[in-house]
């Protein structure tokens, strides 16, 4: 089963279950079946060669949604005979179900109009995937919670690129509408962009901000790089589809694979990676039940946002209280947020419509002191600009910039102003510090009272841990830190000791919006556990404690599933 977390607006946690077994069906060789009627009369019966699973460019999605119905083949066995009869059938069926377009108002019936693709349900995988929509209503009545927020702003960017309506559903295939999903690839965001693709298209990611995660940015960022494949493949958008799956160079390959067999190159003919051949058909089918249901949650026709220029780094408290907005909805907003303000420079903040207007004179009115509170820090000793921002939750380049420091040179005695949040951490509901105290809550709850260590002149992560019997990786995760950052001496650090404490309990989102996601991970050849943890900074003890089969094996093999649990702002981004 896949197990999806979802955060509601409140904080509750529901758990999205889906079956599974779609996706992952054995090889099939081409079948041919001969029959005699009245005059050997002979019917040639289509099949596909379905190739293994393999290692893509882009990393697969963790929210989907597969049918209930394991697939056999992957076209049906019809008496119509070859491809020219199948087409002009597809066509007819297409016209058919057109003509039943929903009644619904709102924005899943504006994108119903606006829908100009075929949906191909004379294939087997289309007809099985929205089998599976008809028989899970709820999932929509969940989707469209999350939706609501954003598929009015993706509708009108759809519309302005007069790009086929059934893209805008495309987040649904990739995250259910949830800007913090995250795949076991290390993708993010409603559109599930890897690091790579991401900076190819312009989005930003480091210590204050993940453009991935940026409801503005990463849309126009995907649909970029989907007109672009649209383009690339003569303006079909089943194969730009795929190529956004699984990586244009997966697809080209296998159209020239088909063309040096002098067989068809479209979609339905190519041998592409599992996960691949069932993601198109999924859209297909989400596009056709918000096309022919007239029972979804009516949502709004227009963005429940608008935009505001900020030029300089600000703290959300400060914005949340000139806005009168609470902090929580302006992280569901502007899910790119990492830390506790917005990043240096520029910036697009999103609120609700209903925000004054004088907000952005207010906010552009704003003295430095006032933006950022701004403490007073005298230097000691052995400290470093980045021991410094570590101890106040601040970044190297704040303190540069606020102290016009062009280097890293500080001296003993002299004294820094250090940009600080104004609240308490815990109503930063994204913050690390945020998510360091729900984990271990957590954790208490689950694994009992840890021993505390105070850490002393001279400590680090690998000493604490070395003494302690436990992996620094875990050590760093249980106390909110990173394994290679510097202690505080005086800092008070929490340890479940020996190899019960290796053992960590799944942290998973505890009454506040978090950044951690369960991640169900197939392993990759060549991997280890090691390689795997490198992958989302997290401990092989991590692992082993929560996947029991692993626990005490030496080996992993490819194919074998993972259960990880990913702080989505702690990733590597290279």
């Amino acid at each position: 089963m896949t197990n999806v977390i979802s955060v509601s607006d409140s904080g509750n946690i529901s758990r999205i279950t889906h079956p599974s077994s779609i996706g992952r069906e054995p090889r099939i060789g081409s079948r041919f079946a001969v029959s005699l009627i009245i005059g050997s009369l002979w019917v040639l019966l289509h099949g596909c060669t379905l190739a293994p699973d393999a290692v893509t460019g882009v990393a697969p999605t963790i929210v989907i949604v597969p049918p209930a119905v394991p697939l056999a083949v992957e076209r049906d066995a019809s008496p119509q005979g070859p491809g020219d009869a199948r087409e002009a059938d597809a066509d007819v069926e297409d016209d058919q179900h057109r003509s039943t377009v929903s009644k619904v108002e709102g924005a899943w019936g504006l994108a119903a109009q606006r829908m100009a693709l075929p949906h191909h349900l004379d294939q087997l995988r289309v007809r099985q995937e929205f089998g599976w929509f008809e028989r899970n209503p709820e999932y929509f009545a969940r989707t469209s919670a999350r939706a609501s927020r954003y598929l009015p702003f993706i509708l009108d960017e759809v519309e302005k690129r007069g790009i086929p309506g059934e893209i805008a559903l495309l987040p649904i295939v990739e995250s259910a509408y949830d800007p913090f999903a995250y795949s076991h690839g290390r993708a993010m965001g409603l559109w599930q962009f890897i690091p790579g693709t991401a900076r190819r298209f312009g989005l930003q990611m480091n210590w204050w901000y993940d453009g991935r995660r940026d409801i503005v940015a990463s849309t126009h960022a995907a649909l970029d790089y989907l007109e672009y494949l649209h383009g690339l493949f003569d303006g079909d958008w089943m194969l730009a589809l795929a190529a956004y799956n699984s990586g244009e160079g997966t697809v080209r390959n296998a159209q020239r694979r088909q063309q040096r067999a002098g067989k068809p190159d479209d979609f339905w003919s190519l041998a592409l990676p599992a996960e691949t051949r069932a993601y198109v058909p999924r859209l297909l089918a989400v596009s056709h039940y918000v096309r022919t249901h007239d029972d979804l949650p009516t949502l709004p026709l227009t963005a429940r946002f608008r935009a505001i220029e900020l030029q300089d780094q600000t703290d959300l408290a400060v914005i949340s209280r000139l806005a009168d907005v609470p902090l929580s909805q302006l992280y569901r907003l502007n899910p790119g947020l990492n830390r506790w303000a917005t990043p240096n420079g520029g910036y697009t903040l999103l609120v609700p419509p209903e925000v004054s207007p004088e907000l952005s004179s207010l906010l552009q009115g704003l003295a430095d002191g006032e933006r950022m509170r701004l403490k007073r820090h005298k230097i000691r000793y052995g400290e470093s600009l980045s021991v410094i921002a570590a101890q106040y939750g601040t970044s190297v380049d704040a303190l540069r910039r606020v102290n016009q420091v062009r280097n890293s040179t500080i001296r003993t005695g002299e004294h820094l102003l250090v940009p600080t949040a104004s609240q308490h951490p815990s109503d930063y509901a994204l913050s690390a510090a945020n998510r360091h105290a729900d984990a271990t809550a957590y954790r208490h709850e689950k694994m009992g009272t840890p021993v505390t260590y105070r850490v002393e002149s001279g400590d680090s992560l690998w000493l604490i841990a070395q003494r302690h019997g436990v992996a620094v990786r875990a050590l760093a995760s249980w106390n909110g830190l990173a394994p290679t950052d510097v202690l505080r001496v005086g800092k008070t650090i929490n340890i479940w000791g020996g190899s019960q404490g290796a053992v960590a309990a799944p942290v998973v989102a505890h009454g506040h919006e978090r950044a951690t996601r369960r991640v169900n991970y197939r392993v990759r050849r060549g991997e280890s556990l090691a390689v795997i943890a490198g992958k989302f900074n997290l401990s092989v003890s991590d692992i082993r404690g929560w996947n029991g089969a692993v626990a005490t094996s030496r080996y992993i093999h490819p194919g074998q599933q993972l259960t990880l649990f990913v702080d989505v702002t702690k990733t590597r981004r290279e």
